[in-house]
């Protein structure tokens, strides 16, 4: 399948409310911070304006994102990206009990191994004891190795505890049209996020460091691309079914 087909079926999911595709309690679990805003921001001000906020888990420290900027050390930029997802996830409503960060290194997220199977077994005992019956988590055919290693991750931690597996895409909506993807027409629902659309972008916007300008030092420093933006910011959010 082309990407091309398979982003204009996405488009075409079908609409489905709250209570179809998310049930019960919510865990996410983003590869960055800020992927939890770009992907799943309105489900995320949905559920926590029907008073059920979902357990939001931020796998890596987002340290990698301007290596060559003296201004912003690994140490600064780790603790500006935490703050910010912080901020971000306040603006969509979530309490700050339900955010996690489990510090694993930009950019170098395991994809196996014993760290791997650590990290899985604490998130499905987190699942657990927060009560989460469905989990978030990375489209398999977003092109990032981080994103890749919380596709895994999430496959292991459903394996665990038995949660629903739904997958969000965030940098799989930029593939190239003419890109051959080996996977099956995607089934899956739609959420329509319109009341929740501009809190998603301000919540976007909370992440300054990778998207405000913030850091000018580094010229190859990654910068949240406005076609990025353009396909995620918008009035629904897709959600994929293994």
């Amino acid at each position: 399948m082309k990407a091309a087909t398979m982003h204009a079926a996405l488009r075409e999911l079908p609409l489905a409310p709250l209570s179809a595709i998310a049930p019960g309690t919510v865990m996410v679990l983003a590869p960055h911070p800020d992927d939890e805003s770009l992907g799943c921001g309105g489900l995320i001000a949905a559920c926590c304006a029907a008073g059920m906020p979902p357990v939001v888990v931020i796998m890596t420290d987002g340290a990698a994102s301007h290596p060559n900027s003296r201004q912003w050390p690994a140490p600064r930029l780790r603790a500006k990206r935490q703050q910010e997802a912080r901020t971000a996830v306040s603006c969509l409503g979530l309490p700050p009990d339900r955010l996690v960060f489990l510090g694993l290194p930009d950019a170098a997220a395991p994809h196996d191994g014993p760290v791997f199977a650590d990290m899985a077994t604490r998130l499905a005992h987190l699942a657990t004891a927060r009560g989460c019956t469905t989990l978030l988590v990375p489209w398999r055919a977003d092109p990032h190795c981080d994103h890749e290693a919380a596709w895994k991750m999430g496959v292991a931690v459903q394996r665990l505890c038995g949660a629903t597996l739904l997958a969000y895409p965030v940098w799989g909506w930029l593939l190239p049209d003419e890109m051959d993807l080996d996977h099956a027409p995607p089934r899956g629902l739609r959420l329509d996020i319109t009341a929740h659309r501009a809190t998603k972008a301000r919540a976007i916007g909370m992440h300054e460091s990778q998207y405000g300008g913030l850091i000018t030092d580094d010229p190859d420093g990654f910068h949240l691309p406005d076609r990025l933006l353009d396909a995620l910011v918008t009035d629904y959010e897709v959600f994929v079914q293994p």
